[in-house]
């Protein structure tokens, strides 16, 4: 039988790997199915596949697998199970040693029950496992820790949209409230802004200053300035920002705005506010980000073993 590396060394297209998979069982001639079902990892890839595809369809999962996962006692278990097969018994002993007291009534219906709805864990002759889907999610996861820690449990996931949305550039109140509902998005701002994980400019840089169009030629300019007036770009810039590119300082770079803005060679306008990533922020979008391809990738591959099956 294949073993899970050489399996993940597979690097062809789905329906290549499914075929693969096939050719496996086919060629494979295990002593009794017990055997097949307990050893085999293409058994074992394969029915997780088949659950998965039904498990994703659900519109809502992606938020219940964040919730699920918002949970530094249940990675905790997902970490613990990457690693083998344990009974609850076993589980309680390895987590003991962590610090996590918790029943047998406790530990499967509040911690391994939401990992198995999920599809991140699977339990077969009362023992649990990490399927490939929670390996995978459990090393990435591994990678921030802190992931457990800012993000509201039990939450319809409006921050983590914001986060993600976060990650291409910042965005205004009115851009943000095009994918959260409008009565929350300052709740939910201001819980992200409480955690450092979004941020917005000083008030100063709120005001952008233009060029406008009167002909430069017909004013006299210090050879100051000339640098601070062409280096404004079209779509406007900062004072801060001014004062970066030029190398002049912010106090003189009022200065010479002031005069040019006497001239009638630039204007002021107020841009809105908008929220941009801390760098805390910014790690904790780019691990959502890397969750969402792995859901999108495991959903494409399920539903692609789901046709090369016949629906069954």
């Amino acid at each position: 039988m294949k073993t899970q590396e050489s399996l993940e060394e597979n690097t062809g297209s789905i329906v290549e790997i499914l075929h693969t998979l096939d050719r496996e069982c086919k060629s494979c001639a295990p002593v009794s199915p017990l055997e097949c079902i307990t050893n085999c990892h293409v058994w074992k890839l394969r029915n997780e596949l088949r659950m998965l595809c039904e498990t994703m369809g659900n519109p809502d999962f992606m938020k219940d697998l964040l919730n699920v996962l918002k949970n530094e006692t249940r990675v905790a278990i997902l970490q613990t199970i990457v690693k083998g097969r344990y009974s609850v018994m076993k589980l309680q002993q390895e987590l003991k040693k962590e610090g996590y007291l918790h029943s047998r009534d406790t530990l499967i219906e509040e911690y391994l029950r939401p990992l198995l709805n999920v599809g991140v864990a699977g339990e077969a002759h009362d023992q649990f496992y990490a399927t490939t889907f929670g390996g995978r999610l459990s090393e990435l996861i591994g990678n921030l820790p802190e992931f457990t820690d800012v993000l509201p449990s039990h939450s319809e996931c409006y921050e983590e949209d914001i986060l993600t949305e976060l990650l291409s550039g910042p965005k205004t109140f009115e851009d943000i409230k095009g994918f959260v509902p409008t009565k929350i998005v300052s709740r939910v701002l201001k819980r992200l802004k409480t955690t450092s994980l979004i941020e917005t400019p000083e008030e100063r840089d709120y005001i952008f200053f233009f060029r406008s169009k009167r002909d430069q030629t017909k004013e006299i300019l210090t050879s100051t300035e000339t640098k601070v007036y062409s280096n404004i770009p079209d779509n406007g810039v900062s004072a801060k920002k001014l004062s970066q590119k030029t190398g002049i300082s912010l106090r003189r770079t009022y200065k010479y705005l002031r005069g040019l803005k006497g001239k009638k060679l630039i204007f002021a306008r107020k841009t809105p506010k908008t929220y941009e990533l801390t760098e805390k922020g910014e790690r904790l979008a780019w691990l959502l980000n890397e969750v969402n391809k792995i859901v999108e990738e495991t959903l494409s591959f399920s539903e692609e073993f789901r046709k090369h099956n016949g629906n069954s």
